[in-house]
Formats: C-alpha cells, sequence, structure tokens
C-alpha cells in the first residue's frame, strides 16, 4: 500500500462526528443538529496534557456584574437562554434591544446580564470553580485545530454547564486566536470527567498551546427533577486493530420509580494508553425510556491523535 493511500485511508477512516450542545425550547438537545466532524491530524503527538506553561485559572469569571457575550446554537430561545444563565427573561431582552425573540440567528451575539438580584427570594445554584484536568490540542490537515480540555467533577453534586475560555498562543507567546469551550452534555456527575471541545478555524500553527480559564459551572441543588439518575452499564469498546475507532456500545438503565425519560445522550469519551484524551463522541436517542427499563445504544467513536485504549461514558436524562 502506498504512502499517499495510506495517508487518505488513514483521513477517511478518522472522521469524528460530534453533534451541536444547543437545547431545544423545551431545555433539552434537539434531536436534529448540525455535525462537526474531527480529522486526521498532521501529527500523531497532541500538546502534552498540563504541558508547561499551561495556564489555568481555576476561579470562575461568573458572576460578575460585566455583561458577557453567548453565540446562539439550534435550539435557543430566549427563555432558554434566560434560564441557562440564571437571569430573568425581561433583563436578557433589556439587554439586547435589537434583538426579536422569533428570529434569532445561529452564531448570533447576544449580551448575557450578570449579577442582578434575585427577586424571588428562593435559593440559586452558585457558579463554582472546577479542577481541569489536561489540555490537548490537535492541529488538522486544513491547518485548523481540535482543543480537548478534559474536566472533573469532584463535588458530590451534579454540575451543570461548565465551560472554560481556550486561548491558544504561538511559540513567542502572541494570542492568536481565543474561544468558549463546550461540554457535549448539559451536566456531570458526581466523580466523573467529560472533554469540553472547540475547534479553532484555520490557520492555526501546529505548535500553538493553549491557555485555559474557566468560565462557568453550576452546582445544582439537591432534589432538581431536570435531570433524573439513568446510568450506564453493559458497556463494550471493541478497539480496531490500528487502535484508530471503537465500536462502542452498552444500555442505559432508568431506574424505577422515576419519571420517564423522553431525552437521553450518551457521551463515549476515548483515551490512549498514558491516560491523554484523544477523542469524543455524543450520541442521542431517538427512543424513549420509562422507569426500571434499558435501552441498548451502539456507535463508533475515533481518535483525533494515537491510539485508543479504553472509553469511558456518562449519560444525561431529562423527562
Amino acid at each position: 500500500m502506498s504512502f499517499v493511500y495510506k495517508r487518505f485511508f488513514w483521513i477517511v477512516l478518522a472522521v469524528l462526528a460530534l453533534s451541536a450542545c444547543g437545547p431545544n425550547s423545551d431545555g433539552s438537545r434537539p434531536t436534529q443538529t448540525p455535525v462537526l466532524q474531527f480529522y486526521a491530524t498532521v501529527t500523531s503527538s497532541p500538546t502534552p496534557a498540563n504541558p508547561a506553561g499551561l495556564l489555568v485559572e481555576t476561579q470562575p469569571v461568573l458572576p460578575t456584574p460585566t455583561p458577557f457575550n453567548y453565540k446562539i446554537v439550534a435550539g435557543d430561545t430566549l427563555s432558554t437562554i434566560a434560564e441557562k444563565f440564571g437571569v430573568s427573561l425581561d433583563d436578557l431582552m433589556a439587554a439586547n434591544p435589537g434583538v426579536i425573540p422569533s428570529a434569532l440567528r445561529l452564531g448570533q451575539d447576544l449580551h448575557i446580564p450578570t449579577g442582578s438580584g434575585n427577586l424571588s427570594g428562593e435559593s440559586t445554584p452558585t457558579p463554582v470553580p472546577f479542577p481541569v484536568q489536561q489540555a490537548a490540542c490537535y492541529p488538522t490537515l486544513d491547518k485548523g485545530m481540535w482543543c480537548l480540555v478534559l474536566v472533573h467533577n469532584n463535588y458530590a453534586e451534579r454540575l451543570e454547564n461548565i465551560t472554560a475560555q481556550v486561548t491558544l498562543q504561538d511559540a513567542n507567546g502572541k494570542q492568536l486566536a481565543s474561544r468558549t469551550a463546550f461540554s457535549p452534555l448539559n451536566i456531570l456527575p458526581p466523580g466523573a470527567s467529560i472533554p469540553l471541545t472547540i475547534f479553532f478555524a484555520p490557520e492555526i500553527p501546529p505548535d500553538a498551546h493553549p491557555l485555559v480559564q474557566v468560565l462557568t459551572a453550576v452546582r445544582l441543588l439537591p432534589g432538581d427533577k431536570r435531570y433524573l439518575p439513568a446510568v450506564v452499564q453493559n458497556t463494550l469498546a471493541n478497539i480496531d486493530w490500528s487502535g484508530k475507532t471503537a465500536q462502542v456500545s452498552g444500555q442505559v438503565f432508568l431506574p424505577k420509580k422515576n419519571e420517564a425519560a423522553s431525552h437521553i445522550w450518551v457521551a463515549a469519551v476515548a483515551y490512549d494508553k498514558v491516560g491523554n484524551v484523544v477523542g469524543v463522541r455524543r450520541w442521542e436517542a431517538q427512543d424513549k425510556l420509562g422507569p426500571g427499563s434499558t435501552l441498548p445504544f451502539e456507535f463508533m467513536i475515533s481518535s483525533l491523535a494515537g491510539e485508543i485504549t479504553r472509553v469511558e461514558f456518562v449519560v444525561e436524562a431529562r423527562p
């Protein structure tokens, strides 16, 4: 097999789909979303996990009296955005007087007001810091770059709306680009880890390195009924001979005495032999799941660089 053919073969093999993360009008994930794709990298060596000089600011930026910007994604409405960031719909509309609620555009910037008072007087979740375990960036053949920021929930409660700002610098410390990385799921269970992902469009030098700053993470209050206690069981990862892809399968189980789950997602996270995260993919169920029942899943995950040696799973279920 010629070098050119081999290179083409791996480019085709390494495509990895990652669904967009915007919620529907009812707060759930959309069933039809734009698809992002991972491609074979120029090199099999990522930016090392926790490389020397990696800046990780763990104090959340929110809340602050200064508004910040948010880009509208598929399924967003003003009401779900207001709920997501814990602001009133009136305050959100007042901060964006030129925005027409019925004509939101993908990629449109919204100003999110923060620091507003709690008019209801009820207890509310508070943004909290969270540990960043590693940050790895992988150049693509078209001179773009995928960055994966592995975060961990070390609280006893679930975390929601985890984001971080990733800033790329060149070898001389010059800032090249800065974007917000998002989780493939809305929540992260206690003791679990998941990569936040962001793609930087060309042209990014292959030796660019990331600086990471924690943005948002909400520690959910006990008894939050928006999420169901589903678990993943009987998982299997069949890694192919090259280590570049893995066919994963398992079941989602919903314990009895719960509402039926109408929206279910499973995130598969691939690691190499030294523990670097090398890939992530989100699967979405098309069927509901009743209490006391199981729902099978099966899909493929691919590596951005390096060989897959293990796959971990995180599940989210909503009524």
